[in-house]
């Protein structure tokens, strides 16, 4: 899906600073972002790599470091940290290059920027390559999270987003998606299950598919947000993307099963993802009401009211599970209802009351009947994809004649400091 807009140059990520006195609010969910930690490339490298390539790769690395750090202090944005990531990784995929033998020769170090600020040090080029995609895929998800929390975006009561920004936001969560989509597929299959076992859980594989389906889910929600304003859109379309994203998110919360949630964020996810299923459902079985009871038997009109009870009961859920979300830990605020839900919000509980005492004789007359059984939501092949994620080309520092020509070099110069020692 193209971009209908410019992506704003600046979005400071600062509000990653703890400060318990400031509570935020979340339009996507974006786990703790993990950093790099400074470490010496130099020694471990001096005389395998070529040494221009070897201070390309440190000079980059730390500037990701410098960067990272700077989230502190409310100087860096999103754009720029993308940038210098996109700019690292093609001279590290030269140290995952099997025939340099190179994997094991640093010791990689990456931290949470979340309360524990928990560090993971591992000896394996492919954890580096696994963490600097990962960082990218979590940029793309806050970016999207700023994009639609913008200032002028909402008021005390409702946040309106422009359809501007939702299609940008969208744009965003493919790409965060594609990334780990990329990450599971490509990356994890080439760590030793030692260092797989050694993962912060943020990078588990159950993890990363979580995270990827919910990017998904909440592309497809604003999918449906955008078909709500449009004149064009049909009830049976708005009815097939709201069961997307109750598929979207079934598939997020099945993912995590089986993964340690034991971590304040792992918990945090997990209670988003169950507030998000319920709403996805509510709007669902509402939009599946609605098309039953253009039916002309009876049948139809006691399918639709118990699709519309069951909406309400669901979206009455989906407020307690939002409340649950929101207090944990870290304590977010308790977010003004926008997009498909601030319409569905007045409309499920009101289309829900009306139905029923219209069609309450029916009931009365069916009581405890099969008539009144809960229909099942129709299920829908999946629409959205995540882009696909490409590594880009090795750095040509690294290509043979290059590498050769200058360990020649090298070697030269250590025959001649032999012979002045002499």
């Amino acid at each position: 899906m193209g971009c209908t807009s410019s992506i704003p140059k600046r979005y400071s990520i600062g509000r990653w600073k703890k400060n318990h006195t400031n509570i935020h609010e979340v339009a996507v969910f974006v786990p703790a972002l993990r950093i790099p930690v400074a470490v010496d490339l130099i020694r471990p490298l001096r005389g395998l790599v070529p040494r221009d390539t070897l201070d390309k790769l440190s000079s980059l690395r730390s500037r990701i470091v410098s960067l990272s750090e700077e989230t502190l202090t409310l100087t860096t944005s999103v754009a720029e940290l993308q940038r210098a990531l996109e700019d690292y990784l093609p001279v590290l995929l030269g140290l995952v290059k099997p025939e340099f033998r190179l994997e094991a020769s640093v010791e990689f170090k990456w931290k949470s920027f979340g309360d524990d600020g928990h560090e993971t040090c591992l000896a394996c080029a492919w954890y580096e390559l696994l963490s600097v995609v990962h960082m990218m895929a979590m940029l793309s998800l806050l970016e999207a999270n700023f994009i639609l929390l913008t200032k002028d975006s909402h008021d005390s009561c409702e946040r309106k987003v422009s359809e501007d920004s939702k299609s940008v936001a969208i744009d965003l969560l493919l790409k965060a998606s594609g990334c780990l989509e990329y990450c599971v597929r490509h990356l994890l299959v080439h760590l030793p299950m030692q260092i797989r076992k050694s993962l912060p859980s943020d990078l588990q594989e159950g993890i990363l598919e979580s995270i990827s389906s919910q990017a998904l889910a909440q592309g497809v929600e604003m999918q449906l947000g955008l078909a709500l304003e449009s004149e064009k859109a049909t009830l049976s379309v708005k009815r097939r993307l709201a069961c997307e994203v109750v598929t979207y998110f079934y598939q997020a919360h099945y993912n995590l099963l089986g993964c340690d949630t034991n971590d304040a964020y792992a918990k945090k996810l997990f209670l988003f993802i169950k507030w998000k299923y319920l709403e996805a459902k509510a709007a669902a079985y509402y939009y599946h009401g609605l098309i039953l009871d253009k039916g002309s038997e009876p049948t139809n009109h006691v399918s639709a009211v118990s699709c519309l009870f069951a909406a309400n009961e669901l979206l009455i859920d989906s407020k307690r599970a939002s409340l649950s979300y929101c207090l944990a830990a870290p304590v977010t605020r308790i977010p003004p209802a926008w997009g498909v839900m601030s319409h569905l919000h007045k409309k499920i509980p009101e289309v829900a009351s009306k139905k029923s005492q219209m069609y309450g004789y029916l009931f009365e007359e069916d009581i405890n009947g099969p008539l009144q059984a809960l229909p099942d939501l129709p299920e829908f092949s999946l629409s959205l994809r995540p882009d696909d994620y490409i590594l880009p080309e090795m750095d040509a520092s690294w290509k043979y004649e290059n590498r050769q020509s200058q360990i020649q070099t090298l070697k030269a110069h250590l025959k001649d400091d032999g012979e002045d020692t002499d």
